[in-house]
């Protein structure tokens, strides 16, 4: 026991420790449930819908298929989560670092006590990656609990293109809302597909994880203030540490000046249109597709609105307030380009990054066709 205690704490030398993350994003993940590994039927059923999907889409819109259509998993809770501890690094260590040097900045006025042979600067260069490695491991099995596929969270992955089905999860929402297995899990492949359409283009990944960097490395953090809740702990006392600190990513909470908030408009402006953009595909593709459709897309809207506060946490994590009609604004910008002209039109918005539309243009679309078209 021991030992894996030190293999944990040793691991990594980043701002996030990932081998604590993947560990307590497993563990809670799994919980007290089920999390069986699926069977090669489950898979195969998985790979019939999304190549369905693939073509559906592609005839909609005109887009080309992206890397993530061509490999289907049906995965457990864990391999999830391990999935994206890998995937989302570049979403969540920018903050982490941002997080890291200020804290070690300010540990630096704070003279060592007596009990510790080192300074604050040390201890706190030792202490964040293991806190934030709790954060995200916290915030990644909560997640895992109830996530149906890789897309559930509308954000790019930096790595390992696949779509991945949580069969546990998925089986537990066809009894609990008692779905027909086979229309819902054609509704989950179609939502994955679509999504992986759009979010799957390569200049998507890089266009939404610079904005990520952009807006971490403008935030100016207050020193002071992190330095006030550093002042005379006792470090002989990790637990008092910790609490001083508290949540790490509250020290971002207050950081946006105005060119912060232009970046993160544009960077809300992204997750808006990917909303509505798949909302409105899957509208379209999923009445032709499936005679439940549409009964399984209002639970699943149920669903969204019951989300609890810990499921929003990787968008706290962020700064970036997601709220539901910020998504209704990207479908309605949607419906209202296709009724001016056609999908393809539409479609338009996927070319590069410069052809996204900004927030002023959801709320007016005819300012982006102007632009645009």
């Amino acid at each position: 026991m021991f030992r894996e205690i030190q293999r944990v704490l040793l691991s990594g030398t980043g701002p996030i420790n990932w081998e604590l993350a993947r560990q307590v994003g497993i563990a809670l993940a799994a919980g007290q449930r089920p999390d069986s590994e699926p069977t090669e039927e489950d898979r195969r059923g998985f790979e019939s819908t999304v190549r369905a999907a693939e073509l559906a889409v592609a005839d909609l819109t005109g887009l080309s298929p992206p890397a993530e259509v061509t490999r289907v998993q049906a995965v457990r809770r864990g391999a999830w989560v391990e999935a994206n501890v890998r995937g989302l690094k570049a979403l969540f260590e920018p903050a982490a670092e941002k997080l890291s040097h200020a804290l070690a900045q300010a540990g630096r006025e704070q003279a060592p006590a007596p009990e510790s042979p080192f300074g604050l600067e040390v201890l706190m260069d030792r202490m964040t990656p293991l806190l934030m490695g709790m954060q995200v491991g916290v915030v990644l099995g909560t997640v895992g609990q109830k996530v149906l596929g890789q897309y559930e969270l509308p954000i790019p992955r930096s790595e390992s293109p696949a779509l991945l089905f949580v069969v546990p999860n998925i089986a537990e929402l066809e009894r609990d809302w008692s779905l027909p297995p086979v229309e819902f899990r054609a509704w989950v492949a179609l939502h994955e597909t679509t999504h992986a359409f759009e979010l799957g283009q390569p200049w998507a990944r890089e266009h939404f994880f610079g904005l990520i960097r952009e807006l971490v490395d403008g935030m100016e953090l207050d020193l002071s203030g992190i330095e006030e809740r550093l002042a005379g702990l006792d470090l002989s006392d990790p637990e008092r540490l910790s609490e001083a600190i508290g949540d790490p990513v509250d020290l971002l909470g207050q950081s946006l000046g105005e060119e912060q908030r232009l970046l993160l408009a544009r960077l809300q402006a992204f997750m808006a249109a990917a909303e509505g953009y798949a909302d409105h595909v899957m509208q379209q593709v999923g009445r032709k597709m499936l005679p439940a459709f549409d009964r399984i897309d209002e639970a699943m809207r149920r669903r969204r609105e019951e989300r609890s506060q810990e499921e929003r946490m990787v968008e706290r994590m962020l700064g970036i307030d997601l709220k539901r009609d910020q998504y209704r604004l990207g479908g309605a910008f949607c419906e209202r380009v296709v009724e001016l002209t056609d999908e393809q039109t539409l479609a338009l918005m996927w070319t590069n990054a410069e052809a996204l539309p900004s927030m002023p243009e959801l709320e007016e679309p005819r300012l982006w066709l102007a632009r645009t078209a």
